[in-house]
């Protein structure tokens, strides 16, 4: 009974996040998160434009509650905006907004919308990015394009960084499938090595001519000791050797 109970709760919460976005329409919301308190139910939802989600007087947000009272049963529903501050990290917001403008001008404009998309995320300072846009461009055939730059992790742990998000795009040709995965700045990679430059400065800064020169001369001497020398043979026991070989030859006589 409580794993049916789960899914049924799952279930609501997703049918709720959908009916929130086609209230607001694409490219507008990307995400919502539900939180229960024992007040009543908060909805948190995160968006770049947030005085559009809230309208004249708080004229959508009240709408929304009473929908939500009305047709989801909830008792007392709370809605927050939470603003995203660089839209062009957000996974979502990007994969939308492709969508969008294929929807607009055609799905012959899919080169133009993904680059223009991969240089503002290259241009904000984002680690890495990758768009896959699938569908029949420009062909009746259905093929796959790629847009990727920088650097993406894809398995393990550190994957669970990388912002992914899907979009559907409803065209003349058919529908356009758009896969957008974003690793945004300030994003600690364990396998990533950063060197403080203020500290090197300040190190070469501190550091003398005359002790650059006997760090030299240390490191030099090690590599010298280090290195493995042939044996070479004195010329004294060269000498004895060809004696030695003289007297076997008169023997021989």
């Amino acid at each position: 009974m409580e794993e049916k109970r789960f899914v049924g709760v799952r279930k609501e919460e997703y049918s709720i996040k959908q009916f929130i976005k086609r209230m607001f329409g694409k490219g507008k919301i990307s995400k919502v998160r539900i939180e229960y308190t024992p007040v009543g139910e908060k909805i948190v939802v995160s968006t770049h434009k947030p005085g559009w989600i809230i309208g004249k007087k708080g004229e959508k947000i009240s709408q929304l509650t009473e929908v939500l009272k009305k047709k989801f049963k909830m008792e007392n529903p709370h809605v927050d905006i939470e603003e995203i501050a660089h839209p062009e990290f957000d996974a979502q917001l990007v994969a939308d907004d492709i969508a969008l403008t294929l929807e607009r001008f055609g799905a012959m404009k899919y080169k133009a919308s993904s680059y223009r998309a991969l240089g503002r995320i290259k241009n904000g300072g984002a680690l890495g990015a990758e768009l896959r846009v699938s569908g029949k461009l420009p062909s009746d055939r259905a093929r796959r394009w790629r847009f990727a730059f920088g650097y993406l992790k894809k398995t393990g742990d550190a994957a669970s960084v990388v912002d992914r998000a899907e979009a559907v795009a409803q065209t003349k040709q058919g529908i356009v499938g758009i896969k957008v995965a974003i690793l945004a700045p300030g994003i600690k990679v364990h396998d990533q090595i950063t060197i403080d430059e203020d500290f090197m400065n300040e190190v070469k800064k501190n550091a003398t001519f005359e002790e650059v020169e006997e760090t030299v001369k240390k490191v030099k001497k090690k590599r010298k000791t280090t290195a493995k020398k042939k044996p070479v043979k004195k010329k004294e026991e060269v000498k004895e050797e060809k004696v030695e070989v003289k007297e076997e030859k008169g023997d021989k006589k």
